[in-house]
């Protein structure tokens, strides 16, 4: 597989990909059909119990591999199957090989297996003369057309039925029609013939069970059981981390995995092989079955202490599945072997840096991958912790040094920003947004509007506005982030004027700065460490009832970041912890210990949507308070099921995939404008910024608010 050199060129591919209009829209009806089909099949089940029940499992086996591998071999060995291990993915090829050779098997049929992709078995048996037939429908389907699968259950998720229909006329030489039914009949028909045929057959395996010597395998289609009962030979190439001690810990994932995989309560064919089985075609009447074990860093991967969770990933492709970047571009271009964001990671422990250098960075960190993990991965931080390994063996890139050294000094960084309102002038205009900016800086984000710095920041206009109140109820800290404080200073005087009365008293630390979340995202985790620090000795949190924030992002990594980057250093850890508890958003400040009554608004307003940031609704885990506030306010709230769809935002992943970014929050526009409603109220400015700029820019005929302000113009005084 080729992959790209340098970041344009990746971006290069990504463009083109988003180009491919039946990729696209494929994606986005299978990716809208599985949300719905996923959560009614886990209505009938505890989720929660599933995935801890998975992680429990998971994590007790990677602890043992060895010991379980041990005892497998002892049991499988016991019962005819021969059993082995490969260090590594050339080993593992060879094996399989030497099995074929020992065996004088010319034709291979297999089954569907990341594995077997991770190490390229397939070309390498051809390579060594053999005929290798993929017999999953859809794997044959891209082996015929050289490609490589573009999602780990649907592999060929991106082809229309018109080029199966091209392809199997080419492969028949007959023309056949482009009829769904009709072209399963022809693979049918055409690899039926080649299990009849096939000397050897080669399978995965979704979980074994050591303590009986069991492979577990979950399937849509029979090829699987054709593919390992006709051959005479058997092979079944495995991880060793789908080692499990005893059925026990296998059926939470038998349980979990189709539910997340394809929205089904269980799969079509649920398959279990203990030992050699009789089969009439071999010499003594008996399976020839082989099983080999692959090594290729898992037992390394297993005594991380950080990235050691991605070996619970049980490949159901759910977290490619709610990827608002996979559901653009797709596998090809989204991952190397193992796509999506799983894939971010494991491509970096199993083919190497220089796969994943760029592939890493592809992530908006909008954590749906996380909420819809069955197997309870967080996989947004190993994320940016590969981002942060990555970035450590190369050289640093401009935008990374010149963000850590400006936002690590506090000082300097406002410093900067009460300069910018001057140097902006030449661009900004007359209106609140800059006209262009110079290519070298940002360029391509000319499909939204940048909004101008505010004239006077909000710190500056805090001594006018800080309410005085004598004998407070609650006492809380405002934490403004960047945005809030020099761009959007209104939205913290709105939230100022809703406190009127409220008998509590609200201060603003001025020595606050940035949380710190850009420098994070771009793998500079010493940076944020010390920006953490900072604003740990700038809001104290002993001094306040909640520290309050209207940015979801800035809220979500001050509660989820902070206790883990600056970590358990003594007194330290026990402050930064009680910091993190007092961590509010700012919905949920007003809806739950502001309590505000409906009587302050208006009893009727403009038909509103909701665009709930991801750092909310996943992050904060906060999904009521702010829709119960817009009907407390009067505004006639019109749901939509796109609501936690990612903006595209994404932080500074905005300045790098500006393309991505622009489509993602064109498709949302165009969702939401058909609802027919005057709002689009958010909680985060970084959404403000995204949606309020492209509507500008393409002269929508919408009003995007923050909810403050929403809130703010339904008072009645």
């Amino acid at each position: 597989m080729q992959y790209a050199n340098s970041l344009h060129e990746y971006r290069k591919e990504l463009k083109q990909a988003l180009a491919h209009e039946f990729q696209r829209k494929a994606l986005e009806n299978f990716t809208s059909s599985y949300r719905k089909s996923r959560d009614g099949y886990f209505a009938d089940c505890s989720l929660e119990e599933i995935i801890q029940d998975i992680g429990l499992a998971k994590d007790s086996s990677l602890k043992q591999f060895e010991a379980l591998y041990q005892r497998f071999k002892a049991k499988a060995e016991a019962m005819g199957v021969q059993v082995h291990l490969a260090r590594n993915d050339r080993e593992a090829n060879e094996i399989i090989s030497e099995i074929a050779a020992e065996n004088q098997c010319r034709r291979v049929v297999k089954t569907k297996s990341m594995t077997a992709e991770e190490v390229k078995l397939s070309d390498f048996l051809q390579e060594k003369g053999l005929e290798v037939t993929e017999c999953d429908l859809g794997e044959w389907i891209i082996q015929l057309r050289e490609e490589v699968p573009s999602h780990m259950v649907l592999p060929a998720i991106h082809v229309s039925k018109e080029e199966v229909g091209k392809l199997f006329s080419t492969v028949t030489g007959h023309t056949q029609s482009t009829d769904i039914q009709s072209l399963v009949k022809v693979a049918r028909r055409e690899l039926r013939q080649k299990f009849i045929e096939a000397d050897m057959g080669i399978s995965g395996s979704n979980f074994v069970i050591a303590e009986t010597g069991t492979l577990g395998m979950v399937t849509n289609e029979g090829n699987l059981r054709l593919a390992t009962t006709l051959p005479r030979v058997h092979v079944a190439l495995v991880g060793v981390d789908k080692l499990v001690p005893t059925l026990k810990e296998a059926l939470p994932i038998l349980k979990g995995l189709p539910r997340n995989a394809t929205g089904q309560s269980i799969s079509s064919y649920v398959t279990w092989i203990t030992g050699a089985n009789d089969c009439l075609a071999a010499p003594e009447g008996k399976k020839i079955m082989h099983v080999v074990f692959l090594d290729n860093g898992r037992l390394a991967l297993a005594r991380d202490p950080v990235f050691s969770q991605a070996l619970r990933c049980v490949r159901c492709g759910a977290c490619a599945n709610v990827c608002p970047v996979y559901r653009l571009v797709g596998g090809h271009v989204y991952g190397h072997v193992y796509i999506g964001p799983i894939g971010l990671i494991l491509t970096y422990f199993f083919h190497g840096r220089e796969k994943d250098k760029f592939l890493a960075q592809n992530c908006l960190n909008c954590q749906a991958c996380k909420a819809v993990c069955v197997a309870g991965i967080d996989l947004p931080r190993l994320i940016k912790e590969i981002q942060a390994v990555i970035q450590a063996d190369e050289p640093r890139p401009a935008l990374n040094t010149g963000l850590a050294t400006v936002l690590t000094r506090r000082k300097l960084f406002h410093s900067l920003l009460w300069s910018g309102k001057y140097l902006q002038k030449p661009i900004q205009g007359r209106s609140k947004y800059l006209r262009h900016l110079p290519q070298f800086l940002l360029g391509d984000q000319d499909f939204k509007a940048l909004p101008a710095l505010a004239g006077k920041p909000f710190r500056d206009r805090w001594e006018d506005l800080k309410p005085r109140v004598t004998r407070p109820r609650y006492r809380i800290a405002i934490f403004s982030g960047c945005l809030q404080d020099f761009v959007y200073p209104e939205h913290l005087e709105q939230f100022v004027r809703l406190m009127a009365g409220r008998d509590i008293a609200v201060e603003f630390p001025k020595d606050q700065g940035c949380c710190g979340l850009p420098v994070l995202m771009l793998g500079e985790k010493e940076a944020a460490r010390q920006i953490a620090r900072h604003n740990l000795r700038a809001l104290d949190p002993s001094q306040y009832d909640a520290i309050i924030t209207l940015c979801a992002s800035c809220g979500s990594h001050l509660k989820e970041n902070y206790p883990y980057i600056i970590g358990r250093r003594q007194g330290v850890g026990v402050k930064v912890r009680q910091f993190a508890d007092k961590i509010m958003d700012v919905s949920s400040f007003l809806r739950n210990v502001a309590q505000l009554e409906s009587n302050l608004f208006a009893a009727s307003g403009p038909r509103t949507a909701y665009h709930a940031p991801c750092h909310l609704c996943r992050g904060l885990q906060v999904k009521d308070a702010p829709r119960e506030l817009l009907t407390l306010a009067g505004l006639e709230y019109v749901p939509n099921p796109d609501e936690e769809t990612c903006c595209g935002l994404g932080g500074t992943y905005s300045m790098k995939f500006p393309e991505l970014s622009a489509s993602i929050v064109q498709d949302k526009l165009e969702r939401i404008e058909a609802l027919d409603v005057a709002y689009l109220v958010t909680d985060c400015p970084g959404c403000v910024m995204q949606l309020k700029g492209t509507v500008e820019t393409e002269q929508r005929r919408l009003t995007v608010l923050h909810m403050v302000e929403a809130l703010a113009r339904q008072l009645k005084t």
